[in-house]
């Protein structure tokens, strides 16, 4: 289960100690709140940090950044509540260490192609890579703009992703020792043997993969007829405060718009990540899109499906959708899961420590209707030995479309903390 820093408790009684260290390549949203959570967690010894560029004036100006969020807060207050006293010090400008809630944490400041890190030199095994940059797992060591293969040359042994693989040659296949991963769906498929490149997906895939699951399990994948979902999703840090000139060649212009202005339309690669995490969707096909506004946290899918049903006289109704909800929260997926049938809005679930979803049961809903069959509509009617009825309907089929809300935390609250989760099973295996 996810460990909860607002329980009060300090990181030895977290119950897993690691005798080893963990690598943090960049220090972007990902990066900090990694580091957040794994400072609270106390699951491993030391922490290695690379930002690869000099920080403002120095060291302290590091520390300021880990120390205070906008979004959540001050760090002391996320890990010990308002009687939290100071949990940054020890601050070494010319080694570059400090201690975080206790935990020695190694800044940086130098290189910034993973193949140049000193990670073999300073016995760092596990890296987690939260720069977005190095995504495509084909792209060789020597690159000179950097690969994610690289962090295995500078001596670590496996290197998690913090975003979905993406490879550029088309031609190419998912390397072998290269794996999806979300935790609670299918953390099963990892094999410490085999791999050694490994994608967390992402905030909206991991969301979506908890709100599809319960349903695919209890239905069946041959039942869901269609699927599609929106994602309300909250700003990012590749959006601009400001509008600017687009780069050259660019073709979304949109994604130059000030996000603090606008409701902005963008696409999401959650539908092809989440056919590798759950792979019966690959089946049935899934329309993924994006809708970016501005908050800085906190963001919401829109599921819907037509599922094939039973009678018009006792169909799918929105009370059955919730209870499948409910009973997944309280038993397989209670780790992950939330069931709710509170009036939220958004700021509601940021920062909740263990939800990966948050069902919204008061606002899911159902409809059902007939389709009709008329053989005249078929194509090639003669090859399967029919005859049309002229336009007669022979058949009515129950469907039945359900709406599912699903809230999530994009950012610590349900990607960050499930991160962490498949970060310290990880390193358990090595």
């Amino acid at each position: 289960m996810t460990y909860d820093p607002r329980q009060g408790k300090g990181p030895a009684q977290s119950g897993e100690k690691l005798p080893m260290k963990l690598g943090i390549n960049g220090l972007g949203r990902i990066g900090k709140l990694t580091l957040w959570h794994h400072v609270a967690r106390g699951s491993f010894s030391e922490l290695v940090v690379n930002i690869g560029r000099e920080v403002g004036k120095g060291l302290q100006d590091v520390a300021d950044y880990l120390e205070r969020d906008t979004t959540y807060g001050h760090l002391n207050q996320f890990l010990y509540g308002h009687r939290g006293g100071r949990v940054i010090e020890n601050l070494n400008e010319e080694h570059g260490t400090l201690e975080v809630n206790g935990i020695p944490v190694s800044i940086l400041r130098k290189d910034r192609n993973p193949k140049d890190l000193p990670w073999r030199n300073l016995g760092v095994r596990l890296v987690v890579d939260t720069t977005g940059k190095f995504l495509d797992p084909t792209v060789l060591p020597e690159d000179k703009k950097g690969s994610l293969q690289g962090h295995l040359q500078a001596g670590a042994q496996k290197v998690i992703a913090s975003a979905p693989f993406k490879i550029k040659d088309k031609a190419l296949k998912m390397p072998a020792d290269a794996v999806t991963v979300v935790m609670g769906i299918n953390d099963d498929h990892f094999d410490p043997q085999k791999h050694r490149m490994i994608s967390g997906a992402s905030c909206t895939t991991t969301c979506l993969a908890f709100m599809v699951k319960p349903l695919l399990d209890y239905f069946g994948a041959d039942r869901i007829l269609t699927a599609s979902m929106v994602t309300v999703h909250a700003a990012t840090g590749s959006q601009e405060v400001l509008d600017r000139l687009p780069d050259a060649k660019a073709t979304d212009l949109r994604k130059n718009r000030s996000i603090l202005n606008n409701i902005i339309l963008t696409s999401t690669g959650a539908a092809k990540a989440l056919a590798l995490v759950i792979p019966e969707m690959k089946h049935i096909g899934l329309i993924a899109e994006s809708v970016r506004i501005p908050t800085s946290t906190g963001s919401l899918i829109v599921l819907v499906l037509t599922l094939e049903d039973e009678s018009l006289q006792n169909p799918i109704k929105r009370e059955l959708i919730n209870q499948i909800y409910a009973k997944a929260s309280e038993g397989y997926m209670k780790d992950y899961l939330l069931y709710s049938e509170r009036q939220n809005v958004s700021s509601d679930i940021v920062g909740n420590p263990r939800a990966a979803a948050i069902i919204e049961g008061t606002e899911n809903h159902t409809r059902t209707a007939a389709i009709c069959i008329d053989l005249a509509k078929i194509p090639q009617l003669k090859e399967f030995g029919l005859k049309s009825e002229g336009g007669k309907c022979i058949a009515n089929i129950p469907v039945t479309q359900a709406v599912v809300y699903g809230w999530y935390d994009n950012e610590l609250g349900s990607y960050t903390n499930l991160l962490g989760d498949l970060t310290v099973k990880i390193a358990k295996t090595l």
